[in-house]
């Protein structure tokens, strides 16, 4: 199941490939790479999900995995059975390009746990000691 958070994103199509960050909350769908922004919303039924997501550039510079195109809207279903989701997606702006991505959960770290035992007073004098050096 596509689960609320924030997914590492990689997709390709036979043109380029490309990778991203893309963040899911409460049936919506934002996120950035090197030349788009993204957004949209999500449906999600178990394990599999369908989104419409528009992308716009905001970075000139080389031509998107889409071609040419600054701005598009993307039809998207998927499967995500557990922490990692791959999905499919088209634009009707670059027709017979398919777009194949994978969607990773990134987990923040749990709080740290405390340590129980008392470390030892830092004393110098206990450090190992360099040989002396004849001049």
């Amino acid at each position: 199941m596509l689960k609320d958070g924030t997914y590492a994103a990689w997709y390709k199509t036979p043109l380029d490939q490309g990778t991203g960050i893309v963040h899911v909350a409460d049936g919506q769908i934002s996120g950035r790479d090197s030349l788009m922004t993204y957004h949209g919303s999500c449906k999600i039924d178990g394990d599999r999900f369908t989104a419409t997501v528009s992308t716009k550039r905001h970075t000139d510079g080389r031509v998107t995995v889409f071609g040419v195109y600054d701005e598009l809207t993307l039809e998207i279903e998927g499967t995500c059975p557990d922490k990692i989701a791959t999905y499919t997606a088209t634009a009707g702006q670059a027709r017979g390009v398919v777009l194949q991505g994978t969607l990773i959960l990134t987990e923040q770290p749990g709080p740290a746990t405390e340590r129980i035992e008392q470390l030892p007073a830092f004393n110098p004098d206990k450090l190992p000691k360099l040989p002396k050096r004849s001049r």
